[in-house]
């Protein structure tokens, strides 16, 4: 058999790279277990973080790492300074894997379906603006239509479910591209404009001055999503084109329960999904002891949209899902 040679090295020793046969990885022992470590490798960046996803120990990790190595025979990753990379031959590798990870996941779910007689499943992920005003409207007319048919949310930042879409976990999101991702990766449709306000506790002092400006809100205390998050960003935005101080005194969290709670028994003021505060305020809860805080500037976050990974089929399911979300959009006010 002929063989191709190529000159990448790692730790001083060179490698090897032979033309192999379609069935040759099989045949030389790669298993699901590699295809997982490839493919997660490729989504944490290190051997620790990798390991603790897939709830193996790291040596293990780096035993499996080996194996793969020796079966391809060829460098799949290089260490960097902050964990590890992959090499061309290792994304090439990852790239495949994925696929075939994805259609076993969708067989998986296609034989459940067929034996317990349910319409099918559906995995989404949504910031929080859509997931109240679209996605909510969406899943009871599809469950009023398709009876059978399973739903599963995530509701995160755009960053987390974007790489939660390249890693088959959804079939579809609704967020933003993050700016470190290439949107190559993807295929979006713009549906809309998250609008954002201020919530705080009923009774809290600045009630009472009316209609609120940013010099009113200096020296505060806020609850704020983790930094670098897009609405953080565009109230940090706000503030510094209007020239103000930054708040100072933050607590940190991605848990608007938590914020909510956080709001209700203290002064702080935290922003939110404008769609997320008129459902929170307007509750008989204890959560209801939050309401709007009424302010003379705007805060519009970039818009969101409907994004799928390209090259990647929905299940029927998931389209008719998505389908609606879409028709519903187009329902909503303009902004």
């Amino acid at each position: 058999m002929e063989k191709i040679y190529n000159d990448y090295s790692r730790d001083g020793i060179e490698i090897h790279t032979d033309n192999f046969r379609d069935d040759s990885l099989l045949r030389a022992g790669l298993k699901l277990n590699h295809l997982r470590m490839i493919v997660t490798i490729e989504d944490h960046g290190q051997i620790s973080a990798a390991a603790e996803a897939l709830n193996i120990s790291q040596p293990a990790a780096s035993r499996m790492l080996s194996e793969m190595e020796s079966i391809a025979k060829t460098a799949l990753y290089e260490r960097i300074a902050r964990g590890v990379v992959l090499t061309p031959f290792g994304s090439a590798l990852a790239k495949r894997a994925r696929k075939i990870l994805l259609e076993l996941r969708e067989a998986s779910r296609e034989i459940a379906e067929l034996r317990t007689g349910k319409g099918g499943s559906v995995y989404l992920g949504a910031v929080t603006a859509p997931a109240i005003s679209l996605v909510v409207p969406a899943i009871r007319r599809i469950t009023q239509a398709y009876p059978g048919i399973e739903i599963n949310i995530q509701v995160e930042t755009s960053n987390v479910l974007a790489r939660e879409l390249l890693a088959a976990r959804h079939d579809f999101i609704i967020c933003r591209i993050p700016d470190e991702l290439n949107p190559r990766l993807f295929t979006a449709h713009e549906i809309g404009v998250e609008k954002a306000c201020l919530i705080v506790r009923q009774g809290h002092p600045l009630l009472e001055k009316g209609v609120v400006g940013l010099h009113d809100l200096i020296g505060l205390d806020w609850v704020f999503q983790p930094p670098g998050t897009l609405l953080r960003r565009k109230v940090e935005d706000i503030f510094i084109k209007a020239g103000v101080p930054l708040p100072e005194n933050i607590v940190n969290t991605s848990s608007l329960l938590l914020t909510v709670a956080v709001v209700c028994k203290t002064d702080a003021i935290a922003p939110i999904a404008l769609d997320m505060a008129d459902f929170v305020c307007g509750q008989s809860s204890r959560a209801g002891e939050a309401c709007i805080l009424p302010i003379d500037f705007e805060i519009a976050v970039k818009p969101y949209s409907l994004i799928t990974a390209r090259e990647r089929a929905m299940p029927p399911s998931a389209s008719l899902l998505y389908d609606m979300i879409l028709e519903g959009s187009r329902a909503l006010p303009a902004p």
